[in-house]
């Protein structure tokens, strides 16, 4: 008997043990000589976090002193459920990363367009969808209203270039969204078979960075949203709906100015 009742209690022991240990994760005891830059720096947060999370106005601590350091594991979470963009990303392609639609992640961001920057913050999982107010409709007017034209957009292009603008001439061919093996969908997730009248521009990424603005000679001002396996170097190729204005297109040398 007396060999059973060590037993239980050594296994008491461990158990109260075991729970000291999970609790000493979100808690640290201040120890002689110990300092808020030192605790931060072994606990991988900051000085300021620690301070917030404690409710300290000082640097000054006391040994013995508890300090709260469990934050550290919300945050982590945090970031798991969000994303920071990167230099050539593009919401197609996080979206592919993160297992999550494109509708999806541009609806938990409220994002219409598809040009994003380095640096800008996404979230990438459990988000909400988050309401974009449309913008208010022209006020009535008794004039006549001009007559429209039924042209796809790539045949209004402005008659001047831009006066400001990185200039540079290049080859240009042109494209569809049907082409053999094509899905129209651009390399930026521009879905262009729903918005035909879109204007698009394939680019080599090394010279025209993805999601830049860019007006082309003859064509107009467009998006650098799509990339292509034959599009290198000073070359670009232009979305035009129809084939056979695709066609009459054939191939150029024009002169682009990259906006922004």
């Amino acid at each position: 008997m007396k060999k059973q009742i060590v037993t239980l209690t050594a296994i008491a022991a461990l158990s109260v043990g075991a729970a000291t240990t999970a609790s000493a994760d979100s808690t640290y005891t201040v120890k002689s000589g110990d300092t808020l830059w030192g605790i931060s720096q072994a606990n991988n947060v900051s000085v300021s976090e620690l301070k917030g999370w404690n409710d300290l106005s000082s640097d000054l601590i006391f040994p013995k002193q508890q300090l709260s350091i469990g934050e550290e594991k919300q945050e982590a979470a945090a970031e798991k459920s969000s994303y920071t963009v990167k230099s050539g990303d593009t919401l197609y392609r996080i979206a592919v990363n993160h297992g999550i639609s494109l509708d999806q992640l541009m609806s938990w961001n409220g994002i219409t367009g598809h040009l994003i920057y380095p640096g800008d913050k996404l979230v990438v999982s459990g988000g909400t969808a988050i309401s974009v107010p449309k913008a208010p409709a022209p006020a009535a007017t008794t004039a006549p209203a001009p007559a429209q034209s039924t042209a796809p957009a790539q045949s209004s292009a402005p008659a001047t270039a831009p006066q400001s603008g990185k200039e540079m001439t290049v080859s240009a061919t042109a494209y569809t969204a049907y082409c053999t093996g094509c899905s129209g969908i651009t390399a930026t997730g521009i879905d262009l078979r729903s918005n035909p009248n879109q204007k698009v521009i394939a680019v080599d990424p090394t010279v025209i960075p993805l999601g830049s603005t860019v007006w082309v000679e003859g064509y107009g001002t467009a998006i650098a949203g799509d990339t292509g396996g034959a599009i290198k170097g000073n070359k670009i190729d232009v979305f035009i709906p129809s084939r056979d204005a695709a066609l009459q297109w054939g191939r150029k040398n024009v002169t682009i100015k990259i906006l922004k």
